[in-house]
């Protein structure tokens, strides 16, 4: 007997069979859990059999509680569906039994119902108090009242045939329900020994491991008992699976890939020992994974990688392909290799030694920078023997080479530098080195150029001509940086260098300061006639005027067209031809530049619309004409001209000024003698000069022409009229000369009449000052126009040419005051209405001629001119004879001749003489200035 206190939430299990009694103290709530294992289902039914006996009633009914959990067979444990199969069984024949029985006894009505649906106190048996379930007996005298079958005559006294039986399975469904538990049962066994086989199995019979993860859900599903087969088949499939997990890892590149880039997890690689371990693990397995062969073949690629690994680290000298592919057989191997490191580093090794050879293969490669990195990366490679042979003539080569280079860049920069003879050893011996030698490669090439140099130098000193000065500074300059010493380079830049001073002399007799023009295009005939503005944009006018002017017939060719003719011709004779064909081109351009400057003239009712001057604007003002071009110039654009004698005074000269237009006179037109100095000078240079050339055409040109010029003036009746001219102006130097000592004398007696004491020397006085006087005057030289080659300034240069001085207007006054009707005193802008008065009309022009009886009629004007009215009428002028009168052949001579010597730019004796011939020839009252009036 033994005693326990039930407290809250505990509970009390009594056994079958077993009595126990129980009581509640203080305020509790107590309910009943009434429960069965398998065992005890024997058990019970032996307890029902006792209540039975006994008449006490049940607390359920057993044969409900076997046949409810038949009903569901899959919900039961394999045991208890065994007992309950073995407790059905017993059952079934039981029920069997009793129905046969009360069958027999009569009872003929039967009818199916629920029990389970009766409550349990309505449903006991009168005669046992046993709840009844599968089978009940009642009675149409009482329907409430029933009993089992094993008491069937328990009752009531009802004979058997009013009786009906009550059943709650008809007996061909129980086979069925009996069934449901049997296999239940019966699967379990089947379970296991399925399980028993495939555990059991060997190598070619072993079964997959997806067919071991069924039969475990198969056994999970069923709630098979866990006993060793099912732990068994537990661990047998998680193993598979881990493995196959792992094998997953080793042969997938995603997993690869990933483990690649974690640097910083632990190492997941295997060893090939481990590799090896778990193969045979894979398949010491109860079950296949399909992974097992691949990571066998796994096994097999490192064993493989692992012997031609040891094969390549005993080549004698690297092979980086060999290396390569096995560096890449093995990083696609997710296994830990030992021997990949050394052979990555073998592999810097093999690439290294191959980018010696590759690199020594081509010497232009082989710099000097190139081999100190070649060592430097070689430093700091593992030692093997290969690379350690490599480094060694590495070093070698590259000690050898900046000997020479050294040896190279002293030559180089040798002063005083070294022969050619010395450099060629040099280099010779350098050839042989197989590098890239910067400085020996430039050392090699100043030889070479140097030879090329020489080479020019003799075929030009054993050329037929000499060299243009071009060439011999062309030579020059490149020879002067070779850093080889040049034996004829001295010789040349003296050459050069006389060259450029005859040059620069040459232009100091010919130039002027500041002049627009070059040397050649002065000592050259002029190809820009009919081309005005200034200098810069001169050769685009030049073009511009070539294209409009097309059917004036008028020759603007390129200013440089014949620089680049004289430059390319290197015959003399080409040179020579050359410079005839552009003086008979000149001579045609002038012709008609002149003929069209003169027609200007006959347009006197559009003459508004006539463009004149350099500046190419319309009459106005005081004008002057080009002995020339015959264009007229105004006063304000032009510089205007004057003569040596003019600052002496001579008033009566002025009217002999030659004026040329700064176009026409384009240098200081030295004298054939100073010409002739530069010449003599010219043929010791054994330098060609365009300038030299083209003054020698000059020269020949101007000889040629005053030999024309002496013929024509040596005939009869040109020889004459010099004569006469002579005389005429012998006479008028005396005239003005005794006019002078008339006014000094009387200025003299003036100022001694003023003074007493001067009274007795006054005769004496009188008679000397005269004779001085005209002994002056008798010696005094020819009118020229002024030239001085000491003035440098450009306004000097103006003064020099035509006497007239920008900074200071004296001059012009002083002219003003020598020939007062040469200057209005007002200059008015033409107009549409203005009135161009002309030479041969103008009133208010004096300008006749030197040489003219009637000389003094301008002087005898006012001295102060008046404006013209406007729209005066033309005041005809007194028409007087010339001095000289020559035959139109004659006359016609002497003009083409004066043509031709003012486009010289050489002053001769015979051009003043022509042009004071033909001056005689005009009409005294002919004007060669212009003023345009209001």
């Amino acid at each position: 007997v033994y005693r326990t206190n039930q407290c809250a939430g505990e509970f009390v299990v009594t056994f079958p069979r077993a009595y126990h009694s129980g009581f509640n103290q203080g305020y509790n709530f107590a309910e009943a859990v009434n429960f069965c294992t398998a065992d005890w289902l024997p058990i019970g039914r032996q307890c029902v059999s006792h209540y039975r006996r006994l008449g006490r009633h049940c607390v359920f009914s057993h044969e409900e509680l076997i046949f409810k959990m038949a009903a569901d067979p899959e919900c039961l444990d394999v045991g208890l569906a065994a007992m309950v199969c073995k407790e059905m069984t017993l059952m079934i024949e039981e029920e069997t039994r009793l129905r046969e029985s009360v069958v027999q006894m009569g009872v003929l009505m039967s009818e199916e119902e629920v029990f389970e649906l009766v409550p349990d106190d309505e449903r006991q048996c009168t005669a046992c108090r046993t709840t009844c379930f599968l089978s009940a007996l009642t009675c149409s005298c009482n329907p409430e009242r029933l009993v089992c079958l094993y008491h069937p005559s328990d009752l009531c006294p009802c004979p058997m045939q009013k009786k009906c039986l009550r059943y709650r399975y008809p007996l061909e469904d129980l086979p069925s329900l009996l069934y449901g538990v049997k296999v239940r049962a019966q699967s379990y066994d089947t379970w296991v020994s399925r399980v028993t086989e495939a555990l059991s199995a060997n190598l070619n019979h072993k079964k997959d491991v997806i067919e071991l993860r069924v039969m475990l859900e198969d056994a999970e599903d069923r709630k098979y008992p866990e006993n060793d087969l099912f732990r068994r088949l537990r661990d047998a499939v998680k193993e598979a699976e881990t493995c196959a997990s792992v094998a997953q890892l080793l042969l997938s590149k995603k997993q690869k890939h990933r483990q690649s880039q974690d640097s910083g997890r632990t190492r997941t690689k295997l060893t090939m020992e481990e590799l090896k371990a778990f193969v045979q693990q894979l398949f010491s397995l109860p079950c296949v994974i399909s992974q097992a062969r691949q990571v066998k073949n796994l096994l097999d690629d490192v064993e493989e990688f692992h012997e031609r690994a040891q094969e390549a680290m005993m080549d004698e000298i690297p092979d980086s392909s060999k290396l390569q592919e096995l560096i890449d057989m093995g990083s696609g191997l997710y296994v830990e290799l030992p021997e990949l490191p050394r052979l990555k580093q073998e592999l810097q090794q093999a690439r290294w030694l191959d980018e010696v050879r590759s690199t020594l293969l081509d010497p232009q490669r082989v710099t000097l920078d190139v081999m100190k990195k070649l060592i430097d990366s070689g430093v700091g490679l593992a030692p093997h023997h290969a690379v350690e042979k490599a480094m060694a003539e590495l070093q070698e080569l590259l000690t050898v080479s900046e000997r020479w280079e050294e040896k190279a860049k002293v030559c180089l920069q040798a002063r005083p530098r070294q022969s050619m003879m010395a450099l060629e050893g040099i280099v010779n011996e350098a050839k042989n080195i197989p590098a890239y030698l910067p400085n020996v490669l430039a050392l090699k090439e100043a030889l070479q150029r140097a030879r090329d140099w020489t080479a020019k130098v003799e075929a030009i000193q054993n050329g037929s001509n000499y060299a243009y000065l071009e060439q011999l500074e062309s030579l020059s300059a490149k020879g002067r940086p070779i850093p080889v010493r040049l034996d004829a380079l001295p010789q040349l830049e003296s050459q050069v260098a006389a060259a450029r001073a005859w040059r620069e002399r040459t232009g100091r007799t010919f130039l002027k300061k500041n002049s627009s023009y070059s040397l050649l295009q002065v000592l050259s005939p002029r190809t820009d006639i009919g081309v005005y503005g200034s200098s810069k944009n001169r050769r685009k006018r030049a073009k511009e005027l070539m294209e409009k002017e097309k059917e004036k017939d008028l020759d603007l060719e390129s200013l440089s067209e014949l620089e680049d003719g004289l430059e390319e011709a290197r015959d003399t004779a080409a040179v020579v031809a050359i410079f005839k064909e552009r003086e008979q081109k000149e001579t045609e351009a002038m012709h008609a530049l002149r003929a069209a400057n003169l027609a200007k003239m006959t347009m006197v009712d559009r003459i508004e619309e006539v463009k004149f001057c350099i500046c190419r604007k319309t009459a106005s003002g005081f004008m002057l004409q080009c002995e020339l071009c015959k264009d007229w110039f105004h006063s304000g654009c032009v510089p205007l001209p004057k003569t040596s004698s003019q600052k002496k005074g001579s008033s009566w000269q002025a009217k002999e000024v030659k004026f040329l237009c700064p176009l026409c006179m384009r240098s200081r037109r030295p004298r054939l003698e100073t010409i002739l100095s530069l010449l003599v000078s010219l043929q010791k240079l054994p330098v060609r000069l365009p300038e030299g050339e083209a003054l020698q055409c000059l020269t020949e040109r101007a000889m040629s022409w005053q030999d024309r010029a002496r013929q024509a003036l040596a005939t009869d009746e040109l020889s004459s009229a010099l004569a006469k001219l002579s005389v005429l102006s012998q006479r008028m130097v005396e005239q003005a000369a005794r006019e002078k000592t008339e006014k000094i004398i009387s200025a003299e007696l003036q100022k001694a009449a003023a003074n007493p004491d001067l009274q007795g020397h006054l005769t004496s006085f009188q008679q000397s000052a005269f004779n001085r006087v005209i002994g002056s005057v008798s010696s005094s030289p020819r009118q020229t126009l002024d030239y001085d080659d000491e003035e440098t300034d450009s306004d000097e240069d103006i003064r020099e040419t035509y006497g007239y001085d920008i900074k200071d207007n004296a001059s012009v006054k002083s002219s003003s005051s020598l020939e007062p009707n040469l200057f209005c005193d007002e200059e008015i802008p033409i107009k549409s209405e203005e009135v161009v008065t002309h030479m041969w009309t103008a009133p208010s022009f004096c300008a006749e001629h030197a040489y003219s009886s009637a000389s003094k009629s301008c002087s005898q004007g006012s001295s102060t001119p008046r404006k013209q009215p406007r729209k005066s009428p033309l005041v005809p002028r007194s028409l007087e004879p010339p001095v000289l009168e020559l035959s139109p052949g004659a006359k016609a001579q002497l003009e083409d001749l004066m043509m031709v010597g003012d486009l010289l730019e050489v002053s001769l004796d015979e051009t003043q003489h022509i042009w004071r011939i033909l001056q005689a020839t005009h009409p005294p009252s002919e004007d060669r200035f212009l003023h345009v009036m209001e």
